[in-house]
């Protein structure tokens, strides 16, 4: 379909960035909350004292991976890649966890509600995200990893 990306399937990922969308004003509109992950998985964790619910903010979280397994069995399976070693994954989502903490926020809470709602810091906060990945994708590129 798309020539420079042969496996891209733009019709999956609009009917995901909606169902984002809807979770994302459900929650804002329901509970008066912003639907950002890790905020979310805070709170559910018992690290953040505020927030959500804790009975809701589980709930979302135990949501993700339900909701994953169950569209991977509609659909008949999902291609995944991961490294050879759990090594790199760990230390990403070490790196992931420490950077959410320290941006007070994640690319969910900032790249989709911030930005709805044209907070500066998220603003910057997911300029810098981008900004990161691009130099990233660069680097590993350059670096034959890619």
């Amino acid at each position: 379909m798309l020539a420079a990306f042969p496996h891209a399937m733009p019709l999956e990922g609009l009917i995901g960035g909606l169902m984002i969308g809807v979770a994302a004003a459900l929650m804002l509109l329901g509970l008066g909350r912003i639907a950002g992950v890790s905020g979310l998985a805070a709170r559910a964790t018992g690290i953040a004292d505020s927030g959500a619910p804790r009975g809701i903010a589980t709930a979302f979280v135990i949501g993700l991976p339900v909701g994953a397994f169950l569209l991977s069995w509609i659909a008949g399976g999902i291609e995944t890649r991961f490294p050879p070693s759990v090594i790199p994954l760990l230390i990403g989502g070490l790196l992931v966890g420490y950077g959410t903490r320290l941006g007070s926020g994640c690319t969910s809470g900032h790249g989709v509600c911030g930005m709805s709602r044209l907070s500066p810091r998220s603003l910057i906060a997911t300029a810098i995200f981008m900004a990161s990945g691009f130099v990233t994708v660069a680097l590993m590129r350059a670096g034959g990893l890619l």
